[in-house]
């Protein structure tokens, strides 16, 4: 699916699972009375209609120094506001920062799941279970898995610049 096709096939919010909407206020609950949840942390972004913060439970995903955030049911409302405001508030385990967001490319995506989910979940017990079950997402298929499914790499304020499309970073794992 190219890049524009699958914008317009993006254009209509997709139904959150009945689980999902019971379970992430929560766990949004249990993230800031200060519990561990596995690699869950509450994101804050600014709403891009309303300007005000919005704050969601996302998985950060923590490999090698670098941090990402996906979206399993793809184009979300917490996934249009951090592409419009392009930062926001990361809080976990008591710990606020700011970072920047730069969203992949439908071939970094590809490399994401491949390279840095697969892996990352196949060194968790359970973890690709639950990313299958829960997610719906199946990490023996990259190709399969990035269709649709957003994801956004974080960056600190005031540290390294955000890769250029093409530089050394995911893209060159692909």
């Amino acid at each position: 699916m190219s890049d524009r096709s699958e914008d317009v096939a993006m254009t209509q919010l997709p139904q959150l699972p009945r689980r999902v909407r019971f379970f992430s206020p929560v766990l949004k609950f249990l993230l800031r009375v200060g519990l561990p949840v596995g690699p869950n942390g509450l994101v804050t972004i600014r709403g891009r209609k309303s300007g005000l913060p919005r704050t969601t439970p996302l998985a950060i995903i923590a490999v090698g120094g670098r941090r990402w955030v996906w979206a399993p049911w793809g184009e979300v409302q917490w996934v249009r506001n951090l592409r419009a405001a392009g930062r926001a508030t990361i809080a976990v385990r008591g710990r606020k920062e700011e970072v920047t967001a730069t969203e992949l490319d439908p071939t970094q995506r590809v490399g994401f799941f491949r390279d840095i989910l697969g892996p990352h979940a196949r060194g968790i017990p359970l973890g690709v279970w639950f990313i299958r079950i829960v997610d719906g997402v199946d990490l023996d298929h990259p190709v399969e898995a990035a269709e649709g499914r957003r994801v956004f790499e974080l960056h600190p304020i005031g540290g390294r610049p955000p890769p250029r499309p093409g530089a050394a970073g995911i893209g060159s794992l692909v």
